[in-house]
């Protein structure tokens, strides 16, 4: 058994056992067994690769046959063609040309940059290197050389079509050249040395000695291509410099003579200095100015502060030494008047005289600061009128160096288009000389490291190497097939593409038999696959709703031929071997198949009741198996889908559940028929059989809706005809297998179902 198969009845039994452990608990059974633990489950990577596993056994076939095919193809190719023998050589491509003067080439430095050696690279398979080797060695002569070298039916097809050239002997050279071309574009090989300025120039041909030939031919077209650019470029260069050279001489000529002449007209001395008198001039005057300025308004300032002020505490008098003097001696007579005001009236003479030598003083003060006043404003008056004749000299100044400059514009231009004619011209001239030089001299940056070799071996066809490529391809190509049909085919193969598509759980995985086992054999026989198989569904059937067991159980498909008949019989054979008495019924009124794998009458049966001919008990029939009654389906009725959806119907199952522990239905199946829908509404569940590799997905999801639009309990799935082996599962059935109920989860889900089977009849 697979991990994955494994794993997914792991899970099932273990959900199984706890609820036979719960139900048991609760009717007071006890504790079943030891505690199972949780198995690891598989990752998505091991699911994937088991998947393509399981396509690579399915489509071994096509996989085998689309390989041989390709290989019986590229053997009889390496086999039918013809040899070739390859050549190469080996060039060095530098990146500059080795100067024998400086700047004496014309064309512009190459850098370092990737772009250069690639474009080196292009040149090298080029068609005019190609067209020029062909026209050295003569190959469109050579008429072993343009032998087709394999069969072409495009190339025989195109050559019927084409017109014949008006003049047969030049069309036909040309003609020829033109298919030697092609023939060396289309065997040349070019493979860059990685890390280094070397390249492999080869040439497959299949006459050693030519290729060898060719190759050689064309490394020297290349070299002497860039030699031919170079010279080419050197005379170019030469003609062109000349002609320029002839107009500059002109050109310097005429701008010196009209420098000349505006110079004198204007009266411009061209001098030595940076800069000119008027201009020396316009800046002192302009540095005096500003001085000018921060004098006029200190001296303004300091006018301001005293031109309306009486008292003498500013700075401006108090500074001033006469006036201290002055203050002096008027405090000295007031202190006086004062000291003797003590003992003498005012107009004692002394106090008099004091008081007249007193308001002499104050005269004295008052005619100081008046003074000092006037002096300030005469000072500030000079430095406003100095500042607005400096300012009336700097505008003058200005409108000079303003006139100077008008005038020296043109003369500057003409000037230095002078000296630009004269230096275009000795630069031109000193190059014209170097081109001159260069040109005489013939060197490339492309030198030949490595001589063509002759080849001793062919080069192809590698057969192990081929006919290897085409095994490869043919592998590829056929699991690409294999997959692409895998995932074209829609069909039900898998439990995982049955869970995906229905959504519903996985009761049971009924085993394919071979050709040669007989299905009733295999049922009888308790120590088969398929007896075990369907084992383990009836098991699951225990746990399927919360009730247990469903009481009446329709067995229904998707389609015809999908098992459900086998399963209805077996589900009924196992239960009723457990001691249960069950009832089968054949509800398929449309092609019935239970009475001929049971091997009954068909004559009377479920449409006798149902058309009212007959009572229930009259069309039991007992079987080979006790506790099994069997009800066959009867005469084939025109209205089956009428006769099922009356109420005769549902007493037959109310009536049958009361004398019988399990009812089983047979049904027909779902598509293009109302009979399943109408027995699975009147059942207690459904169990929804899937045949795989039977039934389309599309076909299953339809059915499921009708069965849910008819309000069908589905309570799971079965998966028929499951092949194992070829899904890569290996269920693992068998002796080992079947009778080990006492261990691991198998065995406890058979302990749990006998328990609770026991526990259900008990109750």
């Amino acid at each position: 058994m697979s991990d994955n198969h494994q794993d997914l009845q792991g899970q099932e039994g273990r959900q199984l056992v706890a609820a036979a452990a719960n139900r048991l608990a609760e009717r007071g059974y006890g504790q079943l067994g030891p505690a199972i633990p949780d198995l690891t489950q598989s990752e998505n990577l091991n699911r994937y690769i088991r998947e393509y596993f399981r396509i690579l056994l399915n489509r071994k076939g096509l996989i085998l046959s689309i390989t041989a095919a390709c290989v019986a193809i590229g053997a009889f190719r390496v086999l039918t063609v013809t040899p070739e023998y390859t050549s190469t050589l080996r060039l060095q491509i530098d990146r500059t040309v080795a100067k024998v003067i400086d700047s004496g080439a014309t064309g512009p430095a190459e850098t370092g940059d990737p772009e250069y050696m690639r474009t080196q690279y292009e040149l090298l398979l080029s068609r005019n290197i190609a067209e020029r080797a062909v026209s050295e060695l003569n190959l469109g002569a050579d008429a072993d050389f343009l032998k087709p070298r394999s069969f072409s039916l495009v190339g025989t097809l195109m050559g019927l079509f084409q017109s014949r050239p008006a003049n047969p002997s030049q069309a036909s050279q040309e003609a020829r050249d033109r298919a030697a071309i092609g023939v060396v574009l289309g065997h040349r090989a070019m493979k860059p040395v990685t890390g280094s300025r070397l390249v492999d120039l080869s040439y497959t041909d299949p006459n050693p000695g030519r290729a060898q030939r060719v190759v050689t031919g064309l490394a020297n077209a290349f070299i002497h291509s860039l030699v031919d650019k170079r010279f080419e470029a050197n005379a170019f260069a030469k003609n062109f410099i000349e002609d320029k050279l002839k107009q500059l001489q002109l050109r310097v000529q005429e701008s010196e003579n009209v420098v000349l002449d505006f110079g004198q007209k204007e009266q411009i001395i061209q001098t030595s200095e940076k800069s000119s008198i008027a201009e020396n001039n316009l800046a002192a005057a302009n540095t005096t100015l500003s001085v000018l300025i921060t004098e006029r308004i200190r001296n303004e300032q300091l006018w301001k502060q005293i031109e309306n002020a009486d008292a003498i505490s500013s700075p401006q008098f108090l500074n001033n030494p006469v006036i201290g003097v002055l203050r002096a001696q008027r405090n000295a007579l007031v202190t006086d008047y004062q000291e003797k005001l003590e003992t003498f009236k005012p107009s004692y003479p002394a106090m008099v005289q004091i008081s007249n030598r007193i308001k002499e003083t104050e005269h004295q003060l008052a005619s100081e600061v008046e003074t000092i006043k006037r002096s300030l404003k005469a000072a500030y008056q000079s430095t406003f009128n100095q500042e607005q004749e400096t300012k009336k000299r700097v505008d003058n100044l200005r409108a000079e160096v303003l006139d100077l400059l008008k005038r020296s514009i043109q003369y500057n231009l003409l000037k230095r288009e002078a000296e630009t004619n004269r230096t275009l011209y000795d630069n031109l001239l000193q190059r014209y000389k170097e081109v001159d030089v260069a040109g005489g001299i013939g060197q490339t940056n492309v030198f030949v490291v490595e001589s063509a070799n002759l080849p001793g071996s062919a080069s192809s066809p590698r057969v192990l190497r081929d006919i290897g490529m085409f095994l490869l391809f043919g592998l590829l190509i056929g699991l690409v097939a294999a997959i692409a049909l895998e995932k074209i085919d829609d069909r039900v193969r898998s439990i995982e593409d049955m869970e995906d598509v229905t959504g519903l759980p996985t009761l049971g995985i009924i085993p394919k038999l071979g050709s040669e086992r007989n299905v009733e054999a295999e049922l009888f026989d308790v120590r088969s696959e398929l007896s075990e198989a369907y084992r383990s569904l009836c098991t699951s059937l225990h746990f399927a709703t919360e009730h247990g067991l469903p009481k009446t159980l329709l067995i229904t498909s998707a389609s015809a031929g999908e098992g459900k008949s086998t399963s209805s019989i077996a589900i009924a054979r196992h239960f009723a071997t457990l001691g249960m008495r069950v009832l089968l019924i054949d509800a398929d009124l449309r092609k019935p198949s239970l009475h001929e794998k049971l091997g009954v009458d068909n004559s009377n049966g479920l449409t006798n009741y149902l058309t009212g001919n007959a009572t229930p008990p009259e069309t039991f029939q007992k079987t080979s198996v006790p506790n099994l009654t069997f009800m066959s389906s009867g005469p084939l009725p025109p209205n089956a889908a009428d006769l099922l959806s009356g109420s005769r119907f549902l007493s037959l199952l109310a009536v049958g559940m009361e004398a019988f522990g399990l009812i089983v239905i047979d049904g027909p199946p779902v598509m293009g028929l109302a009979d399943a829908q109408i027995l699975s509404s009147a059942a207690a569940a459904t169990v929804f059989t899937v045949g795989a590799g039977k039934v389309r997905k599309n076909a299953i999801r339809v059915a499921l809706k009708r069965l849910q639009f008819a309000r069908g309990l589905v309570i799971g799935s079965l998966l028929t005809r499951h092949e194992f082996q070829r899904g890569s599962y290996g269920y693992g059935y068998g002796y080992g297998y079947g009778y080990d109920y006492g261990k691991g989860v198998t065995g406890q889900v058979a302990g749990a179902a006998a328990q609770l089977a026991v526990a259900d009849k008990a109750a």
